[in-house]
């Protein structure tokens, strides 16, 4: 429900109300302000203001009404080895004590029985089978599951398909009787400012409705964690048991699903995050129909080359500076990218007509494409923007191309700067690119001899003094071998790369 102009009226009547005296016996004059306020507001403003908090409380109560019933308790017993004495306890941040009525607590066995606890929410029924969308942290290890439903049935669950990647996971119990399924909305519709409740089991409390607004959009999950969706931040209470309930608008819809906070301590300080629900909804079919979420693959490393302190000189000369997009270090041979003619050295700036803000971006949109079909690129590929077209492949993590062998070249450089010839003890007079990274031993750059420290003086004897040199260098298809010649410590190199 979107409130009206009656709301800025409401507000009048609270600042009105605050400043009446506290007790019918109290006789103190009001001040001059406060008689002025009193003054200016009419019964009538009164009247009408009253009447738009009782609607503002009403259209709540019909969100409740309406949400309670799709978002379910969601219990876990994982059976976890025992810690050793003093040394840190393995429970997941949801998850809570070892099982009181297990006889087994004192013994030897190595093994216990941990509870955990977390929010699902109902999102079809098809026949008897009721299907639950959850967080995959929630059933990750889970050994039994069960649901509790709002009207306290409950139900012994099993696990459809998980996916860490976007930490989602299906569920599913069987019910011959009516079970209420939630109302999916458009995540992309909200805007920093909406109005959101969350609901779930906080602590344990079955039902709990929190509310407040959407604080930002497009959020990136914590160094390290997965990529392959961003999240919305809400100042809606969020806490333990939480995680897999709902992120609901105005209108009861849910808009996405409840995951991690952000805390010192543990508890709520106001900043949640909830997956999109657009970044599930066609999980929920790969759940049912596959068992497993399918990705799209593009077969590239990337990264995000505007950032100079990682990567130095990068942006100013691959005339890139100041555009948002997604760098690709290496590519996979044989992969879609490959086949495709993405090479080193490209920026994406576009992808299936969305523009890319950053490497985590690019690889949340190739994994929402569909393995092949055919989706249009726009790069910048040294200085020149270009068009291209690649049918992009399935995501398989045992998929022989997308082994290390494979990397092209398996090595990033960076240019040279005062602080690197520094520390990387680079004489002076020395020019050139350095090899800051190589990935893996099995990378070809790897197996040929090359060490991170390595300054690449020249390539197929040109000599290399910016990247772009570097990248023009080793995309060179005249000649099946590409030659560079290295200082190493002072003492003169050359190793060669067959493609």
């Amino acid at each position: 429900m979107a409130m009206h102009k009656g709301a800025a009226v409401a507000l009048t009547v609270l600042a009105f109300l605050v400043i009446l005296p506290l007790s019918a016996g109290a006789q103190a004059r009001p001040s001059s302000s406060a008689a002025s306020l009193a003054g200016a507001t009419s019964v009538a403003q009164v009247a009408e203001a009253t009447k738009t908090l009782e609607a503002i409380q009403l259209s709540f109560r019909e969100i409740a009404k309406k949400v309670l019933p799709v978002v379910v308790k969601v219990d876990v017993v994982e059976v976890v080895k025992r810690p050793t004495i003093g040394g840190q306890s393995p429970f997941r941040f949801f998850f809570g004590t070892p099982d009181q009525n297990n006889e087994d607590n004192g013994n030897q066995s190595g093994e216990m029985r941990v509870n955990g606890l977390g929010s699902g929410i109902i999102v079809r029924k098809t026949g008897n089978t009721v299907y639950v969308l959850t967080n995959n942290h929630v059933v990750e290890s889970a050994t039994e599951v069960s649901v509790k439903l709002n009207d306290q049935r409950t139900f012994s669950a099993k696990i459809v398909g998980k996916d860490a990647r976007r930490d989602i996971a299906l569920i599913s119990f069987e019910s011959k009787d009516p079970v209420v399924t939630a109302e999916l909305g458009d995540s992309a519709d909200l805007q920093v400012g909406d109005l959101v409740m969350a609901v779930g089991n906080p602590f344990g409390f079955e039902s709990t409705l929190t509310m407040g607004i959407v604080s930002a959009l497009g959020r990136s999950a914590p160094h390290g964690q997965q990529t392959y969706t961003d999240y919305i931040q809400t100042d809606a209470a969020i806490n333990e048991g939480n995680s897999g309930g709902a992120l609901v608008n105005t209108r009861g819809q849910v808009v996405g699903i409840n995951t991690w906070i952000a805390a010192p301590t543990g508890g709520s300080v106001g900043i949640g995050f909830a997956i999109p629900i657009n970044n599930a909804k066609a999980a929920i079919d790969d759940f049912i129909t596959k068992g497993k979420v399918e990705y799209g693959w593009l077969g590239v490393q990337i990264g995000d080359i505007q950032d100079s302190a990682t990567y130095p000189g990068f942006a100013k000369d691959l005339k890139v500076e100041g555009l948002m997009g997604a760098f690709v270090l290496n590519t996979y041979k044989g992969s879609p990218a490959d086949k495709a003619g993405l090479l080193p050295g490209d920026y994406v700036l576009r992808a299936d007509g969305e523009d890319i803000r950053s490497a985590d971006h690019l690889t949340q949109i190739v994994g929402a494409m569909v393995a092949g079909r055919t989706y249009g690129l726009e790069i910048v590929r040294y200085g020149e923007r270009q068009k291209l077209s690649v049918k992009v492949g399935a995501r398989d993590d045992k998929d022989e191309v997308a082994q290390y062998k494979n990397l092209w070249p398996g090595m990033t450089v960076v240019k040279i700067t005062a602080d690197i010839r520094k520390e990387a003890g680079i004489a002076a007079g020395v020019e050139g690119v350095v090899i800051g990274y190589i990935p893996d031993t099995d990378t070809p750059a790897a197996i040929a001899g090359f060490r991170p420290g390595d300054v690449i003086t020249e390539i197929n004897g040109k000599a290399v003094r910016t990247m772009m040199d570097f990248y023009r260098g080793i995309n060179d298809r005249s000649k099946k071998e590409v030659t560079f010649r290295i200082n190493r410590k002072n003492v003169e190199v050359t190793i060669g790369l067959a493609r």
